[in-house]
């Protein structure tokens, strides 16, 4: 099986975890029962959920200079990711701080450190944007330097796949080179009569699966039945399962990928939830 070429222009983050019985009220101090300190950042999750899920995939992105970065890198090419046009700056690297509660959901504050120098594109970049299959984008670094990725992939015949998180205004070029655009519901409501104008919308529906709309049809796939512990980079994980398998067998992504943001949540951790290949295919019917 030839492996599908993802690139992945985005963000990397170390996210500093704590879990809480319930979510504290403002100006209350609460006594949390664990911390940790792991590998994320929505890009970089993407990144990782699509080697696992079998793509050869080069990240493009930036860490800093504090103690942080050698760890980030490592954490691209443990999981067999291209780090080569990942790049190191003065300063910190990005962050988020997480909480997770006693019923596994989560909030996230995330601070772009050296995400935020992602402003230009190199020669090297926009060639591996255009001999990729697919580029796969959120919106964790600057704005402008997503559309230029995606304007240059359209140019290309390179499929665009765009995460909008953290959700906010689209400029025109960026919607009109998306093909496909994956948002949750509360991101599809956010955007509202944006995601009409794109080929097809897909939407994560948490336990209930996800939906995928291709002009006047949409199909669903239902979400195998787990226990979650982190619904942290759960969307991550589907995500980058997603863009693979659409090179693959795009009639069955939506279902492929449904059960890779499943099985993410019996993990903890972001960066290292995402399942592989094979995890993902035994909870797969048999072909016929």
């Amino acid at each position: 099986m030839s492996k599908p070429r993802i690139v992945v222009v985005g963000s990397i983050n170390m996210d500093l975890t704590t879990s809480v019985p319930r979510f504290p009220a403002p100006g209350e101090t609460l006594l949390g029962t664990a911390f940790a300190t792991t590998p994320g950042g929505k890009g970089s999750n993407q990144a990782i959920a699509a080697a696992k899920a079998g793509g050869d995939v080069t990240f493009i992105g930036a860490v800093g200079d504090d103690g942080f970065a050698t760890q980030l890198r490592s954490t691209l090419a443990d999981a067999g990711v291209d780090t080569s046009l990942l790049r190191s700056v003065n300063g910190a690297s990005g962050v988020a701080a997480i909480t997770v509660d006693a019923d596994a959901e989560n909030n996230i504050i995330v601070v772009a450190g050296a995400n935020a120098s992602v402003t230009e594109l190199t020669e090297h970049d926009l060639g591996a944007i255009a001999s990729a299959d697919i580029l796969l984008c959120q919106l964790e670094i600057p704005l402008a330097t997503v559309t230029a990725a995606a304007r240059h992939a359209r140019r290309n015949g390179t499929v665009v796949i765009l995460n909008p998180s953290p959700v906010q205004d689209l400029p025109e070029e960026l919607i009109g080179s998306v093909d496909i655009l994956i948002v949750n519901h509360t991101e599809s409501t956010q955007l509202g009569s944006v995601t009409d104008r794109v080929p097809y919308l897909v939407t994560t529906l948490g336990a209930g699966g996800a939906d995928l709309r291709e002009r006047d049809t949409t199909v669903h796939a239902d979400s195998p039945t787990v226990t979650p512990v982190d619904t942290t980079g759960a969307g991550d994980a589907f995500t980058g399962a997603f863009a693979v398998e659409w090179v693959l067998d795009s009639d069955r992504a939506l279902h492929f990928a449904a059960i890779a943001g499943a099985l993410a949540t019996t993990v903890n951790g972001a960066a290292v939830s995402s399942p592989t290949r094979s995890s993902i295919e035994r909870h797969l019917p048999k072909r016929g």
